[in-house]
């Protein structure tokens, strides 16, 4: 398929900058998520890329190739938006063929590849239906195939399953990586759900004010952030400071916590790795607490813990409810974890 560079790229809207010498690389054949809050610059990133936003410096090459001056339709790019921007008065196998016929391909090859990829996104059978008469999960795989059916050499999505309920947007989710897997389309995912690009991406880029803030595998992102941006974002974590010292950092009451990693005075633990008792246990790091709040949701409880050297802010613990036990508010518990999760970063 096709790897995507782009290089040293700043776009600027008045005072207002929306990209900041992005450099980043999307490689042949991978699903790969750019997740940051509204503004961060996602989706201008998206759209210089789809040819729709022109950079005010900088490089976008399609395998080496720069597309800077190459008109939109002429990229090769599939692109679904959030609100699918399906016509309407057209039937789903209208909508398919619009792009084909646009281009010119004989009648007999655009109905073959209708049903070609009316197959794909499991809609056989519904190409004579309007939009209106599909369900919002069944517009989005229209939206999907139109996408698709062209032969792009690279699939663009922003926040494409937004506009879906929980339950249906977690179906589509599979149903998205699946399509993606079996096409082996080069794939740039907007969203700004966390949950949904640890799911769905072979890599994902955090950007923030313009700037990329971490790229790595999901489970690079989530278990080694570099900054608290990219710890806070993706997910939560619980947030320690102090004095620097070899092998951790000092709390203000004198608590040492050891880090993994070289600290520079700020270290991030997720709540899942936090174990919650009236015992310390054989884990390396503890620290003392009372129970504010403890959430019950079935398989797993949530604890709010006051920590007195932590200041205002709780302390987050998610236990698996392994035993049944919950620990009720007033509680005065140990939060114990090793140092192994306790990651060093930056501010």
């Amino acid at each position: 398929m096709t790897t995507i560079s782009v290089t040293s790229v700043s776009k600027s809207y008045g005072a207002f900058r929306a990209l900041d010498d992005v450099s980043i690389e999307f490689r042949d054949g991978e699903f790969f998520g750019l997740l940051g809050p509204s503004g961060s610059g996602k989706t201008t990133l998206l759209r210089a890329i789809a040819g729709f936003v022109t950079p005010d410096r900088g490089r976008i090459a399609f395998d080496g190739e720069e597309v800077d001056r190459t008109p939109v339709h002429k990229r090769r790019i599939g692109m679904v938006f959030q609100s699918y921007a399906l016509f309407p008065h057209l039937s789903v196998a209208r909508n398919l063929a619009f792009g084909l016929e646009v281009r010119g391909d004989p009648k007999v090859e655009t109905g073959r590849r209708i049903e070609e990829y009316l197959a794909l996104v499991r809609l056989s059978g519904l190409g004579g239906r309007k939009p209106r008469e599909l369900s919002g999960g069944q517009q989005q795989r229209v939206a999907l195939a139109r996408a698709l059916i062209t032969g792009p050499r690279v699939l663009l999505l922003d926040e494409p399953l937004g506009a879906l309920d929980r339950k249906l947007r977690q179906e589509m989710q599979v149903e998205l990586r699946d399509i993606q897997r079996r096409t082996g389309i080069t794939t740039i995912f907007v969203t700004h759900d966390q949950e949904e690009a640890l799911t769905l991406s072979d890599r994902i880029a955090i950007i923030n004010e313009g700037r990329i803030v971490q790229v790595g595998s999901p489970q690079e992102v989530y278990e080694r952030p570099v900054s608290v941006f990219a710890a806070q974002f993706l997910g939560d974590a619980n947030l320690f400071s102090g004095k620097a010292i070899t092998g951790g950092l000092v709390l203000a009451d004198g608590t040492m916590i050891r880090v993994s990693g070289q600290c520079a005075g700020l270290a991030v633990v997720r709540p899942e790795k936090v174990r919650i008792g009236r015992s310390a246990g054989a884990e390396l790091n503890t620290l003392k607490g009372v129970v504010m709040q403890s959430v019950y949701s079935g398989a797993s409880v949530v604890y709010r813990v006051a920590v007195p050297v932590l200041g205002e802010t709780p302390s987050l613990a998610f236990v698996q409810n392994s035993s049944g036990e919950l620990h009720a508010p007033g509680s005065e518990v140990t939060l114990a974890w090793d140092a192994a999760h306790t990651m060093a970063v930056a501010p």
